[in-house]
Order: C-alpha cells, then sequence, then structure tokens
C-alpha cells in the first residue's frame, strides 16, 4: 500500500498541453492495441488528452470510458471532447480513491501516469482484472521523472498477483512502460 497523492488539476496543464503531441501520438502508441468498435478504457484520464486519441481510433462505433477521481478533470475532458468532434464517444465516470468502478468489459485500457497515485495497487489491478475481456490488453505507463525502475517493478508484480502477465514492453517517451495481458 503507497502514500495516497493526486496530481492537483491544474498541474496538469504542464503536461497536457499541445507540445505533448510531440512526444505522445495516441495513433502510433496505441497501434496494434486499440482497433475501431472496440470498448476502452482510460483511468486517471485527466482532461482528456489521450481519451480524445482513443476516441479517434475507436470511431463512432466504439466507446471510450474515461474516469478520473477529479471531477474538474472530466468537466474539461468534456469540453475539450465536444470541441474535438468525439463527445458522443466518450462516456465519462468519476471514480474514487479506491475504485475504478465501472461496470461491464473492455477490449484494451490505459492507465497512463497514474498507477503510483493509487493507495493500492494490487486491489487497482484485481480489479482491472474483472473488467478486461478474454485477449484484452492493458497498457501501463508511469512517469520516469517520479516513479524509479525499481517503483515501477514493484508495479508490474503488484499487476502479477492480479494475474497480469507482461506482454510485451512499449518505448513511450518520459515513461516505463509494459503492455501487460491476462
Amino acid at each position: 500500500m503507497q502514500k495516497h497523492h493526486v496530481c492537483p488539476w491544474w498541474l496538469t496543464y504542464t503536461f497536457d498541453n499541445p507540445l505533448r503531441r510531440l512526444f505522445h501520438r495516441p495513433a502510433i502508441m496505441f497501434a496494434g492495441l486499440v482497433k475501431p468498435g472496440m470498448t476502452v478504457l482510460d483511468i486517471g484520464c485527466g482532461m482528456g488528452y489521450f481519451s480524445i486519441g482513443l476516441a479517434r481510433l475507436v470511431g463512432p462505433q466504439g466507446k471510450v470510458l474515461a474516469v478520473d477521481l477529479q471531477q474538474r478533470m472530466l468537466d474539461t475532458l468534456r469540453r475539450r471532447a465536444a470541441r474535438a468532434g468525439v463527445a458522443g464517444i466518450i462516456e465519462t465516470r468519476q471514480c474514487t480513491a479506491d475504485r475504478i468502478g465501472v461496470k461491464g468489459e473492455v477490449d484494451f485500457a490505459l492507465a497512463f501516469w497514474m498507477v503510483h497515485e493509487t493507495p493500492d495497487q494490487a486491489a487497482f489491478f484485481r480489479e482491472l482484472a474483472l473488467l478486461l475481456k478474454p485477449g484484452g490488453k492493458v497498457l501501463v505507463a508511469e512517469p520516469k521523472f517520479h516513479v524509479t525502475a525499481g517503483r515501477f517493478q514493484e508495479i508490474l508484480a503488484d499487476s502479477g498477483r492480479a494475474g497480469f502477465a507482461v506482454a510485451a514492453g512499449s518505448a513511450i517517451t518520459f515513461s516505463r512502460a509494459a503492455v501487460l495481458s491476462l
């Protein structure tokens, strides 16, 4: 169990801005993981940078479930999704510190720069395992400037205790990342 800390909404503007497109390109990052028509889960979606990119990838036949702890993040995401023309594809949900709180199954889940903020990572991965369809994948990425290599291995060990295995590594700028499967 880790100390609980959540990135404040105002700090996300430092990394969720137009410059991010130079480093984190959803079409490239999620190639082979996300296809049209899928249901995907963006956990800790923040202001929606990846939710909007994922919505474009799943298209009108797909769905993005965007969850965040902070209502202000979800409100901003809704405005951004409307401007981007993908509001009908994205459903927002407020989670709690210890529960994702989504029902149903998903084909793909993204946990980007947020697992280190959960108070009980083992419980987080157990809940995530119940949400993933057979054959589904999870991309976990943690910020290198905040999560050490050793700490990332502990996170992966927590995922392993929930039944996940590392299916592949993933090269994501400024991140330690892995693709997980059950």
